[in-house]
């Protein structure tokens, strides 16, 4: 079983900056993605943003892309959401995800983004 923590919500004012963080722990044999997905009141679960632990590679939303940056610590096994330019509509409790061993889904019980003024 994989662990993942969750950490970095909050409240911030509109054009403000947060940073996720999401520690995964437990029995690991191979990870092969990280990311991070939100779900806002009444709105299905998306995408946010992954990158690859093999590769590197990332992938984001089109409603994030220059705004949102994922990196990863790949010897602590812990992704990062960097946050920038925040908007109203960013507000969702975002949710860390893990797909490893070798193929399964793992997540995290998710930290609330609130973006208001």
């Amino acid at each position: 079983q994989v662990q993942l923590v969750e950490s970095g919500g909050g409240l911030v004012q509109p054009g403000g900056s947060l940073r996720l963080s999401c520690a995964a722990s437990g029995t690991i044999f191979r990870i092969n993605a990280m990311g991070w997905y939100r779900q806002a009141p009444g709105r299905q679960r998306e995408l946010v943003a992954s990158i690859s632990t093999i590769s590197g590679r990332t992938n984001s939303a089109d409603s994030v892309k220059g705004r949102f940056t994922i990196s990863r610590d790949h010897g602590k096994n812990t992704v990062f959401l960097q946050m920038d330019s925040l908007k109203p509509e960013d507000t969702a409790v975002y949710y860390c995800n893990c797909n490893a061993n070798p193929y399964a889904n793992y997540w995290g019980q998710g930290t609330q983004v609130t973006v208001s003024s």
